[in-house]
């Protein structure tokens, strides 16, 4: 592909890309990198667009996943103000200890899941999307989100009990 096509096919997409990319990371100074590098990618395989059926279709799915990594990689672990459960109404340390641990134990258990589910169940109860954003971010159905985060929660779950299980049992050997 030559300057010429290049210019006419895939600079004007150019805001669909960011619309694209500030909808997933939210932020549009982000989004705006995230546009550029997919356009700087485009622009050194020129050569090879031409095989592609829809250079379009292979833009918006690089920005949707370079966008996801980015949105990975700023929250890979969530922070403390993410788990706004922490407030223990009487102040009691050891309550506030506990909690911190169980918190601790779940971002690990969350980091374990498979990379969807992890994106998944962090957008929704850690961001607060709703299943349709989600579902529009991640190019999922709204019927898919919903299953991959029940079994998200229901992994973490039967994990964090086994785990409490066994340090329970280990503990009065």
């Amino acid at each position: 592909m030559e300057l010429e096509a290049f210019t006419t096919e895939v600079i004007p997409l150019r805001d669909k890309l960011q619309n694209i990319s500030s909808g997933i990371v939210r932020e549009e100074a982000e989004a705006e990198d995230i546009v550029q590098e997919v356009l700087l990618k485009l622009w050194y395989m020129r050569d090879r667009l031409d095989a592609y059926r829809s250079v379009e279709a292979l833009a918006v799915t690089m920005t949707h996943n370079l966008a996801l990594d980015k949105l990975k990689a700023r929250k890979p672990g969530g922070n403390e103000e993410d788990f706004r459960m922490l407030d223990t109404p009487d102040g009691n340390p050891e309550e506030l200890l506990e909690q911190q641990d169980a918190v601790q134990c779940v971002r690990l258990l969350i980091g374990r899941l498979p990379s969807l589910q992890q994106t998944i169940i962090r957008m929704k109860d850690i961001e607060g999307y709703e299943v349709e954003e989600i579902a529009a971010i991640t190019g999922c159905q709204p019927a898919a989100v919903r299953v991959n985060l029940s079994r998200a929660r229901k992994k973490i779950k039967e994990q964090f009990i086994a785990l409490n299980k066994n340090i329970y049992e280990d503990g009065y050997r």
